[in-house]
């Protein structure tokens, strides 16, 4: 499956372009196609300290990014780019219609890379999946 992901790098772009895509939307784009209501936002589960869906999402394309850039040196890249775009996309919330900048959206966003981050450096520390 890594080198399915390695190979085919499309589907890191095409997630980036969604998650984009989703955020800078004035509403709620899956509001608008699943309830049928743009203000509405779709909840996967409840949230606790931070935002579940922008954690979830977060932490879904830092996978992709892990198993679509296996070369360290890459990765390094693009981990400080998702960190970078967790923090813009939030701040733009500030100055696009119907959206809202709020710190557990925020903080959703970072703890969903940051934690796949963790397990990532531990699962290479302690070798877990090594033959």
């Amino acid at each position: 499956m890594i080198n399915f992901f390695s190979k085919n790098k499309i589907f890191f772009y095409f997630s980036n372009f969604t998650l984009i895509v989703l955020y800078l939307f004035p509403g709620s784009l899956l509001g608008c196609i699943f309830l049928k209501d743009c203000k509405i936002q779709p909840q996967i589960t409840s949230d606790y300290i931070v935002s579940s869906n922008h954690f979830y999402a977060f932490g879904l394309i830092t996978i992709v990014s892990f198993l679509t850039f296996i070369n360290l040196k890459n990765l390094r890249i693009i981990l400080v780019y998702l960190i970078f775009l967790s923090v813009i996309l939030e701040i733009l919330h500030l100055v696009i219609p119907n959206r809202s900048f709020q710190l557990p959206d925020l903080f959703g966003n970072l703890g969903g890379v940051l934690v796949v981050i963790l397990i990532s450096t531990i699962i290479k520390k302690y070798g877990y999946f090594k033959k």
